[in-house]
């Protein structure tokens, strides 16, 4: 639905061409086949040069996956950014990334990049986001918004001031079936009518690994609070439709 239709018109004109007016061509009219298969291919090159160009921002396992992925869906990956020149360049090989850089404007002011991937440390998706949206660019933003909520909500101000432009915040928990199930029950009623309290207790491993990473560094946007709490919080916002006014968190 998204590519079809804008491209119907040429389409028809394009039947109308094969069919009367090249000689060679002609006999595919009557091998209806070959010619669905020729408008399929012509469809798909004219459906993949629509896709956004991406950059990426960041370096860490969820580049690694998701790199892939899109690559599968058609887009191109233009860029790719990380806080030294060394990491950028290693990645952008490893996953064959034909720009790397350390600076974040040599990303978002390339021609060929109209979406960005944010998925660096928190401390800097503020500063990324805004800048972005602010010159253009769609912008997918991995979770937490920011360090504070002053981050977030410059965030959102910028977003609801270009609304012409794709500006989405991962919080991708609350796509699996599992927590599609509990809405769903939640909405028939099978707890409440109305919930007061939830406890939620996750169990995970260490976020210190063999080198230092903002991981667990907290003035970066790192820990468990920063890192699950987040999707705890979006996912009961998710469920429940309520939003949280009071959060008290343990970690041992």
């Amino acid at each position: 639905n998204f590519c079809f239709w804008p491209f119907f018109g040429p389409f028809f004109w394009l039947w109308l061409f094969v069919k009367h007016s090249l000689p060679i061509v002609h006999s595919l009219y009557y091998k209806p086949r070959k010619l669905t298969r020729i408008l399929i291919t012509l469809y798909s090159i004219f459906c993949s040069k629509m896709l956004p160009g991406i950059g990426l921002f960041g370096t860490g396992n969820l580049v690694s996956v998701i790199v892939p992925f899109l690559r599968e869906k058609g887009f191109k990956i233009e860029a790719i950014w990380s806080r030294t020149l060394s990491e950028a360049e290693r990645v952008s090989k490893e996953l064959n990334i034909p720009f790397f850089t350390n600076k974040i404007d040599d990303v978002l002011l390339r021609k060929d990049v109209d979406l960005i991937f944010i998925m660096c440390s928190p401390n800097l998706h503020a500063q990324i986001a805004v800048k972005a949206l602010g010159i253009g660019k769609h912008v997918v933003c991995d979770k937490p918004a920011g360090l504070c909520q002053q981050e977030a909500l410059k965030m959102v101000r910028a977003s609801q001031y270009y609304p012409a432009l794709i500006s989405i915040l991962n919080h991708s928990l609350r796509f699996l079936p599992a927590f599609i199930h509990m809405k769903k029950c939640l909405q028939d009623l099978y707890v409440g009518p109305k919930i007061h309290v939830i406890d939620v207790r996750v169990h995970m491993g260490s976020l210190i690994h063999t080198q230092y990473d903002w991981l667990c560094d907290n003035t970066m946007g790192g820990g468990v609070i920063t890192l699950v709490g987040s999707h705890v919080i979006d996912l009961i916002t998710y469920l429940t439709g309520e939003r949280a006014v009071r959060v008290h968190s343990v970690v041992k």
